[in-house]
């Protein structure tokens, strides 16, 4: 979806913690575009993004020709196409890629709140450096604190966790093993270089990097060296 406003460079409105924000950011630093990250304040994201018209979801990427496009992949696949010919979304197998991005964009998306807020503990740490990261107004930042966690954890973590059976880290675990195990010996997804799939997978455990709970990953030997190969390749 796209339409048209006014911008000199691009930019991109976004929550720090935002998951799908982080997909794109890995992208755009991949390529080294200079882009305005514009903030959004947590709790008005709608109204502060009615310029896109309904969407109402972060991220949104504002090209300096004014075209608005909305929706991290479909933004992903716009930045490629217009900054890198589209090199990154190209593949010799379509299907594979068309399958795996999709299973970055349900598996891992999905996977980011169980090890976020998977307990209430957890839930309780993430929803402070939440408050900590993201604009919120005075009362609103204190409110999310002490309010969001318990819903976070009781209303929509818990369920994962309990539908799909497995702890948190084990969850994360086993997708990393899957994914690794895809591409075997080959440093990346894409072969000698990250294509958009690993920049998309890449993106969603970057996300989580901002909070302790990163440390679960750290000792997947295989998806922490992959995770460091992409990192290296990033203009930060």
């Amino acid at each position: 979806m796209s339409i048209v406003a006014t911008t000199t460079i691009p930019k991109m409105h976004m929550l720090h913690t935002c998951p799908f924000c982080w997909k794109v950011r890995s992208i755009a630093e991949h390529l080294d575009i200079d882009y305005q990250k514009v903030q959004v304040n947590a709790m008005k994201t709608k109204k502060e993004l009615e310029f896109a018209g309904d969407w109402g979801k972060v991220p949104v990427w504002t090209e300096s020709n004014g075209e608005i496009v909305v929706d991290s992949t479909p933004i992903m696949k716009h930045i490629d196409s217009t900054y890198n010919e589209g090199k990154l979304w190209a593949s010799e197998n379509e299907a594979r890629r068309d399958e795996w991005i999709e299973w970055a964009d349900t598996k891992l998306s999905k996977a980011t709140v169980p090890i976020l807020y998977g307990s209430l503990f957890s839930a309780l740490k993430t929803t402070t450096r939440v408050s900590k990261l993201e604009t919120f107004g005075f009362f609103s930042k204190r409110l999310y604190a002490w309010a969001g966690f318990p819903i976070m954890w009781g209303i929509i973590a818990r369920t994962r966790v309990k539908k799909d059976g497995r702890k948190p880290k084990q969850l994360w675990h086993d997708l990393l093993t899957e994914f690794t195990d895809e591409f075997g010996d080959a440093p990346f997804f894409g072969g000698e270089s990250p294509d958009i799939v690993d920049l998309a997978a890449f993106g969603y455990m970057r996300s989580i990097s901002p909070f302790p709970q990163f440390s679960q990953l750290e000792d997947h030997e295989n998806g922490m060296a992959w995770y460091r190969r992409v990192e290296a390749t990033l203009h930060v």
